[in-house]
């Protein structure tokens, strides 16, 4: 039994830490500085607030859907945070709170619209992700307000470890999400809406309610994600993660998360987060320019894509 086990975590990750190790040893060996621990820890503490989003993306393509509104979502979470804490004079936690709200209510919304009226996913989180960043330009004027040193701190390396609070609360959520997707009633609830939806309801199973809730989730974390955002500038910004929601779906897709739901991975998931970061700072390193760093990165992806439709049985196609 544990070596069944041992073969198919091998299986499932063997590959992705594979090509981790592989990139960190091919930019350490095509440049002067990569191979380092301050790069690598410079490399880790750039990424929680996308792991965060991209731990909620995965649950929602797992189920069959998809959210584009997520960076704009992120923004409004993050406005919060700046207008409860300059305006209202409230402390960090407490706009923490009011940004988790915001984007589990935008989340819900989503997933009701989408659940219950049986409209696609897509076309409803793209009509949020405007409405949002609206409410985002609206709420902050279309100004970068500065919040200071109360919410810094989160993005500030700890001593004699390097590695910022952001971070490790970030691979807190990766656990917790992997938890959720593999071992509770909603996770599996979700594996099985992705594969067949048609059905689980004609099981008796409503999928409206966990919908509802997965999508409420994704919005959550998006909260959480804006506060981590806000605090390594010390800034609330309401053109904050544009473009995000491209990046958590990149992530998710080089994970082996199918867009096709029914299958993935959150601890995927964060290796694919891993993979893209390793691999944007790698090729910044060796000075590559920017249309240079997005074409390698969009053929990475497409690559991934293409490998999920060959691993995908014919018959499922």
């Amino acid at each position: 039994m544990e070596k069944y086990r041992l073969k198919s975590l091998l299986l499932q990750y063997g590959g992705l830490l594979a090509a981790i190790f592989a990139l960190i040893l091919l930019f350490g060996l095509l440049t002067k500085n990569f191979f380092s621990v301050t790069t690598l820890l410079t490399v880790a503490n750039t990424i929680p607030d996308i792991t965060i989003v991209s731990v909620g993306m995965t649950l929602i393509l797992v189920a069959g859907g998809i959210d584009l509104s997520v960076g704009s979502v992120l923004a409004l979470s993050g406005t919060t945070v700046g207008v409860w804490m300059l305006k209202y004079k409230l402390p960090l936690v407490l706009g923490a709170i009011g940004a988790t709200i915001t984007g589990a209510l935008c989340g819900a919304i989503n997933g009701w619209i989408s659940a219950t009226w049986k409209i696609p996913a897509f076309i409803v989180t793209l009509g949020m992700l405007e409405i949002a960043r609206g409410a985002a330009y609206w709420m902050t004027d279309s100004t970068t307000q500065y919040v200071g040193n109360t919410i810094g701190w989160i993005s500030e390396p700890l001593p004699h470890l390097g590695l910022t609070p952001a971070i490790l609360f970030a691979i807190l959520v990766v656990i917790l999400g992997q938890w959720l997707l593999h071992r509770t009633v909603l996770g599996r609830t979700a594996v099985a809406i992705g594969t067949n939806a048609e059905s689980v309801r004609m099981a008796g199973v409503s999928t409206t309610g966990p919908l509802i809730l997965l999508y409420a989730i994704c919005g959550g974390l998006c909260g959480i994600a804006s506060v981590i955002q806000a605090s390594k500038l010390a800034l609330i910004n309401p053109n904050a993660a544009v473009g995000m929601e491209l990046s958590a779906i990149a992530a998710c897709v080089i994970g082996g998360t199918s867009l096709r739901g029914g299958h993935g991975s959150v601890i995927s998931t964060f290796f694919g987060v891993l993979i893209i970061s390793i691999l944007e700072t790698g090729l910044a390193q060796m000075g590559m320019s920017e249309p240079t760093k997005r074409i390698i990165t969009g053929s990475v992806i497409i690559l991934a894509v293409l490998f999920d439709a060959i691993r995908k049985p014919k018959y499922d196609r």
